[in-house]
């Protein structure tokens, strides 16, 4: 495995890749890497081919977190994330500094951004103002690096992926999504680098936001008319907060085509939430 941590030296071996052929594929992390990102790597690998390449970024990108976020504490382990990818079977592991992806931003060198206006403007959009416009550049910004064919990112952040694929055939970019299932643990909590936050009290808690999915699922299952969303809401921030650690920031239910919101939730409708556990924000996502 090949470890990259300049912009230029990235571009030059992208560009000899691309005068040689091989197919490569992304996967865009923030590193702290756990079994869902190694699904990533695995889908990314098969897509990719027997003589394909597979990059693998490490970057916690300061423009998507917003002031009194967890930037500074994000969990780091490089050590860890090597021989992860190394094991993973990763070509080129991608790590670049702040100051070869964002040059010169203190003196405000740095005044270009990618900013997508319709599906980012709910839910973690409404939650968090400054987050997209972060993710959209930092990634635009890697597929100029990289080059790459196809990139694979997570279902879990179900609107990032949504937000990315308008992002590409807005701006033509000659780069294939691919959306890989969420990985869970064997209780049912999505796998996300912030679980590390939680205290054993508070990890106990934190299934339910599984169980609220789940809870949705079978009221709709169950009904046979349209289930009014405020009502449905309603039932769901009471039946999470029962855990003592949580706080529900948003529940909320969508077109999943154009995450418009709904005020009537039936099967195919796209459910998502956010909930605190203490101090630690997770989010989840599953079709209804």
């Amino acid at each position: 495995m090949r470890i990259v941590t300049s912009v230029r030296g990235m571009q030059r071996l992208a560009r000899r890749w691309r005068r040689g052929g091989p197919r490569v594929a992304l996967v865009p992390t923030m590193g702290y890497l756990h079994a869902g990102h190694l699904s990533l790597v695995k889908l990314a690998r098969r897509k990719a081919g027997r003589n394909g390449r597979v990059v693998v970024s490490i970057y916690v990108n300061p423009a998507q977190f917003g002031p009194g976020e967890d930037f500074a504490r994000y969990p780091r382990d490089l050590a860890r994330d090597k021989k992860h990818c190394r094991a993973a079977g990763v070509d080129v592991l991608f790590v670049p500094p702040d100051r070869e992806m964002y040059p010169d931003s203190q003196n405000e060198a740095f005044s270009t951004f990618v900013v997508e206006h319709r599906l980012s403007r709910g839910l973690e959009g409404a939650s968090r103002p400054a987050h997209f416009k972060g993710v959209t550049t930092v990634v635009a910004k890697l597929f100029n690096i990289i080059l790459p064919d196809l990139a694979v990112f997570g279902a879990k952040d179900f609107q990032q992926a949504a937000v990315i694929q308008q992002m590409v055939r807005d701006l033509n970019i000659p780069v294939k999504i691919t959306v890989a299932p969420i990985v869970r643990e064997a209780d049912g909590l999505a796998l996300s680098s912030r679980n590390a936050y939680l205290s054993p009290a508070e990890r106990r808690q934190a299934v339910v936001l599984r169980q609220a999915i789940q809870l949705a699922q079978k009221k709709v299952a169950a009904s046979r008319r349209f289930l009014p969303a405020s009502r449905l809401r309603g039932e769901l921030i009471r039946f999470i907060q029962r855990q003592p650690a949580a706080r529900v920031d948003y529940v909320e239910f969508f077109d999943p085509k154009n995450l418009e919101p709904v005020r009537q939730v039936a099967r195919g409708v796209q459910m998502a939430l956010a909930v605190f556990l203490g101090k630690t924000r997770l989010i989840d996502n599953a079709r209804l």
